[in-house]
């Protein structure tokens, strides 16, 4: 049996949407964040203590992509997209499965951070000095350089149903996570209405909907 180790509102979702696509049995042992981050008790199971991990006839995985990647091999492997190295499909396939990761999910995280650091409570005396410095970030890099990965992304999206291949591949449940973040932004999610159609759509997937129903509350299934 495989158990995923479950945290709220994390990758971890995108674990459950893989193994309802591709039929596995699992089930989920659940940790609750504590203050926005994962408890201590998940580092019981990996060193690192972050989610998702799963594990599998005694074997523990961590990484998102880790995950996928064993998953569709071993249980899923019409979720895979093969042939030889240099096939244009092979290689496409493996571009978007650590796109997802590499180069699009730090520039989020970034994004993040720097939004909690312009909206905490400090002295008002140095609330100016925050902002300020949050805003020279944005202008002169992560605002620009996250535009351009958009743009990049939707204009994929613009021309092809899914990212890894003609249709729904482990590659989509990689990408599909770091492009609920953008759906739910008004900043977002008028400027990408590829993006916007894309998540929706595999939201609506029977797959995905029994996977909010196993896993906890996800803040990303709505749209705002």
């Amino acid at each position: 049996m495989i158990t995923v180790h479950y945290l709220n509102n994390s990758r971890a979702q995108r674990i459950l949407f893989m193994l309802e696509e591709i039929g596995a049995e699992y089930e989920t042992n659940v940790f609750k964040r504590v203050n926005g981050l994962a408890p201590a008790s998940l580092k019981k199971v990996h060193p690192l203590g972050k989610s998702p991990v799963i594990t599998d006839d005694g074997v523990t995985i961590a990484e998102s992509g880790a995950i996928v990647e064993y998953l569709a091999a071993k249980y899923g492997p019409q979720m895979m997209v093969e042939g030889e190295p240099g096939d244009p499909a092979v290689l496409n396939y493996r571009y978007w499965m650590h796109y997802a990761e590499g180069s699009l999910m730090p520039l989020l995280v970034m994004k993040l951070l720097f939004d909690q650091i312009k909206n905490a409570k400090v002295p008002f005396f140095i609330k100016p000095v925050a902002k300020g410095i949050v805003k020279q970030v944005m202008d002169r890099y992560l605002g620009p350089t996250l535009n351009s990965q958009l743009a990049f992304v939707e204009d994929h999206l613009s021309s092809h149903k899914y990212f890894g291949g003609d249709s729904m591949n482990a590659a989509d449940v990689q990408m599909l996570f770091p492009l609920e973040g953008i759906a739910v932004q008004a900043d977002y999610k008028n400027s990408y209405p590829n993006i916007v159609e894309y998540v929706t759509r595999l939201q609506a997937r029977p797959a995905y909907q029994r996977a909010l129903a196993a896993g906890e509350p996800y803040r990303f299934a709505q749209r705002e």
